[in-house]
């Protein structure tokens, strides 16, 4: 049986409403990095560029975004940086989907339908069924811009595909089956009934420069992500879960922001950083993922910028912890024989330090420890998560961002069911716990 559950307090569920109506902004990583820009600038963080020159001084709140869906944002402590080290805690703003084709639009029986690819690992059958629309950047020609092109945000609210499954009367043992559907036949969500004189893939351009109010010519291309266009909703007799699309891991962003800005009135002394990488869901490896070079580079120029040499640096990043925050496996009472029974986690009972002896995460004794000590100074209490060892494990962004660094790494997220499933869900008081616990790790 679970512990004593957190009480969802008056302040818990604000920062639970919070994140609801941070991931409804968010439909996709171009719009999460927009999201906490906004939340950045209105706490009065200002925006670097990283073409420019860095000249950086104690006190000083800055944010750099690499290629729109990447986001960096750091307070030079008063300490030197070679005394205090840097408090790092990192999360994703991508989450597991659908990505909509270059060429996209297929005719099949009078119906038009958008070819997809998927991204990361969804449980595509959750996607069936749903009000689904389309969100992302565009690339727009512009001669005055490097290259020729520019970009902005794109998201249609109004539902506009839809995934419909067959009647059990086509498909008899697909509750004992489950659903499977074709990544390249089945998936490709249906938009709308044919236009005779209009090619297929130019009702997906004509909708995206009407939406824009952009010229035909002007349109270069798009990233586009499928989202589900139901908004976040409590659940639960008290209203103590939560429920929406990319909890995981736009939970893990919302509170590493909310949780630099709230240590910002304590007038800490280690300089904060706060990353979000996009990516994360497949792999890492690109110019704006954990694997990347971005980690590195806005390290490099907050050292260089603060007057310090490599080897500085080096001594900087020897006094220095990341927590890579990412969420975890709650205990499913429908599926008990997934979990380890001495590590289950449950909804509602605080932070969890997630362990694997094979590095797939990146918490040992003293990482952990330190966290623990987070949690206490916060007032929240704190759970272990180990996998099955006869389960595959998944991984984070920390082992790869630990590696390239050399540094003190601990692997922590809060408790959800249905991990990237279209619709997941956590627990309403567990949130603020988090955003408390990551505030006292960076006032360490």
């Amino acid at each position: 049986m679970p512990e004593a559950l957190l009480p969802v307090s008056a302040t818990a569920r604000a920062r639970a409403q919070a994140l609801l109506d941070f991931i409804d902004r968010s439909p996709s990583p171009w719009h999460a990095a927009a999201s906490a820009a906004a939340l950045l600038e209105a706490a009065g963080y200002t925006r670097l560029d990283e073409t420019d020159a860095w000249s950086l001084a104690p006190g000083a709140r800055h944010y750099v975004v690499r290629d729109d869906s990447t986001l960096a944002a750091f307070r030079i402590g008063q300490a030197p940086l070679t005394d205090s080290g840097l408090r790092l805690v990192g999360a994703h703003t991508d989450s597991p989907g659908l990505r909509v084709k270059p060429l996209a639009g297929e005719r099949r029986g009078g119906w038009l339908r958008l070819g997809v690819e998927v991204y990361g690992g969804p449980i595509l059958a959750t996607f069936s069924d749903r009000d689904l629309s389309l969100a992302g950047r565009v690339a727009i020609r512009d001669p005055a811009m490097p290259f020729g092109v520019t970009s902005r945000l794109v998201r249609i609210e109004q539902p506009l595909l839809r995934i419909p499954n067959l009647p059990i009367h086509l498909n008899r043992k697909v509750n004992e089956d489950g659903l499977r559907l074709d990544r390249q036949t089945g998936l490709p969500p249906v938009l709308s009934a044919v236009e005779a004189d209009l090619p297929a893939a130019e009702t997906l351009r004509r909708l995206l420069t009407d939406t824009l109010q952009i010229p035909a010519d002007g349109l270069l291309g798009f990233d586009l992500n499928v989202y589900d266009t139901q908004p976040g909703a409590f659940f639960g007799p008290q209203r103590e879960f939560i429920a929406n699309s990319q909890l995981d891991n736009l939970g893990s962003c919302h509170a590493a922001v909310l949780a630099l800005l709230d240590s910002d009135d304590s007038a800490p002394q280690a300089s904060a950083l706060c990353f979000l990488f996009d990516h994360e869901e497949v792999g890492s490896t690109s110019a704006k993922g954990a694997d990347g070079s971005f980690l590195d580079d806005v390290i490099g120029r907050i050292t260089n910028g603060c007057g310090l040499d490599d080897q500085d640096r080096q001594r900087v990043l020897a006094r220095s912890m990341l927590v890579s925050a990412d969420m975890a496996h709650a205990f499913n009472p429908g599926h008990p024989h997934v979990y380890d029974n001495d590590h289950r986690v449950h909804l509602n009972q605080g932070p969890v330090i997630k362990t694997n002896a094979s590095q797939r995460y990146t918490s040992d004794s003293l990482s952990a420890g330190a966290f623990q000590l987070a949690c206490e100074r916060a007032g929240v209490p704190w759970q272990h998560y180990v996998q099955r060892s006869d389960l595959a494990c998944g991984s984070t962004i920390g082992p790869m961002a630990a590696a390239r660094l050399g540094l003190r790494s601990v692997d922590v997220g809060n408790p959800m069911w249905a991990m990237h499933s279209a619709r997941e869900s956590a627990g309403a008081a567990d949130h603020d716990a988090m955003c408390r616990a990551l505030k006292a790790f960076f006032e360490t």
